[in-house]
């Protein structure tokens, strides 16, 4: 499948995902190659504290207004000049002499009700809330409505085209559910007026698969991937919710040169496979085990027998997995970094693309 295609079947896509899977680096990645393909795309922030913003190269928090982050000017830390490249090719290599772009925004709730006031000609009201210190009060007087009233900004977004594709970073997936089903509750609580309106207006977004999909982002760990097919059926039961593909981050590739025997026995074979197959990075030969020491070589041995009963625990929950949730996965790699910054954003790009045409 094409991924400008997988990505514009509808204009907003929703990435949620348990914390500390990455779904905010998947959001990321989502989006430079999206806008590498030509397409111009708007992530939403709805948590304040993810750090996308310097993933593209800048420093702080997003605000409420928009903020472009791909690319950047010229020389720039978010500009993704030649030498970030990923090795194994370009995202977005057909997109012609389309030129895509990443703006980002922050979305609470006491700004999407600051703004909604002001565009109704209540501006005047708005400025008394602030500096009386009842905004709060007013933004929680019903059970759901922040979450309403920020679902109704990326509705308001979505309808006015703010860009091809809308990104939304959605909470960890235990209050990814109550933010998705909020519109449902009020819906049924709300006979008539403005909210029910806008209750109305969300659950019809939500629930046309031509509109908005939800991204479901995972580890292939146990606790993750239990979580994960939870929150599937309950988005699917209580908001009607189309699902995408599953992104399953931080996968660990097959070690080349075969299995690693770390025993005594096996030693002396592992270390010759090394030292016939394995290349590093820049394509140079490693340094071959025998010439390190003992004990240095017998730990890299153990570190490639861990890798493969991690790898092999990887391959039965991803299993396990596509039999409890059937849908298509994509696979990324598990970038062995402490910070992910936009060149390594641009790894996780070309990985998801290739995992996108990949599909059938």
């Amino acid at each position: 499948m094409n991924f400008e295609q997988f990505v514009t079947r509808s204009r907003v896509l929703v990435v949620a995902g348990k914390g500390g899977v990455g779904k905010t680096t998947v959001t990321g990645a989502l989006a430079l190659a999206a806008a590498r393909s030509g397409l111009s795309v708007l992530i939403v922030e709805l948590e304040g504290k993810s750090g996308l913003r310097e993933s593209f190269g800048g420093v702080g928090p997003l605000g409420y207004g928009e903020e472009r982050l791909w690319p950047g000017q010229p020389d720039s830390p978010g500009e993704l000049g030649a030498k970030d490249e990923p090795r194994s090719g370009g995202v977005g290599d057909d997109a012609g002499s389309r030129k895509g772009e990443v703006r980002a925004r922050r979305i609470t709730p006491d700004d999407a009700l600051l703004e909604y006031l002001s565009d109704h000609g209540l501006k005047r009201i708005s400025k008394r809330l602030v500096s009386s210190g009842a905004l709060e009060v007013v933004s929680t007087a019903i059970p759901g409505i922040r979450d309403i009233l920020v679902l109704g900004k990326v509705k308001q977004l979505e309808r006015r085209v703010a860009a091809d594709l809308i990104l939304v970073d959605a909470p960890a997936t235990g209050h990814a559910v109550t933010f998705l089903t909020s519109a449902n509750g009020l819906l049924e609580a709300a006979r008539s007026g403005p909210v029910r309106s806008q209750a109305q207006e969300v659950v019809e977004l939500l629930s046309d698969g031509d509109r908005c999909r939800i991204l479901l982002v995972t580890l292939p760990e146990e606790m993750p991937v239990n979580e994960i097919i939870d929150a599937a059926y309950l988005l699917e039961d209580k908001v009607g919710v189309s699902l995408g593909p599953l992104v399953v981050n931080s996968c660990l590739e097959e070690l080349p040169g075969g299995p690693v025997d770390a025993s005594p026995d096996g030693r002396s074979a592992s270390i010759a496979r090394f030292m016939a197959g394995v290349i590093d990075e820049e394509n140079l030969p490693r340094r071959p085990l025998k010439k390190l020491s003992a004990s240095v070589a017998q730990a890299a041995l153990e570190a490639g027998a861990f890798q493969e009963h991690r790898r092999a625990l990887q391959v039965e929950q991803c299993g396990r997995l596509k039999e409890e949730l059937p849908l298509p996965q994509l696979r990324i790699p598990l970038l062995f970094d402490d910070q992910i910054r936009i060149a390594e954003l641009a790894i996780l790009a070309t990985a998801l693309t290739r995992a996108v045409s990949e599909l059938h």
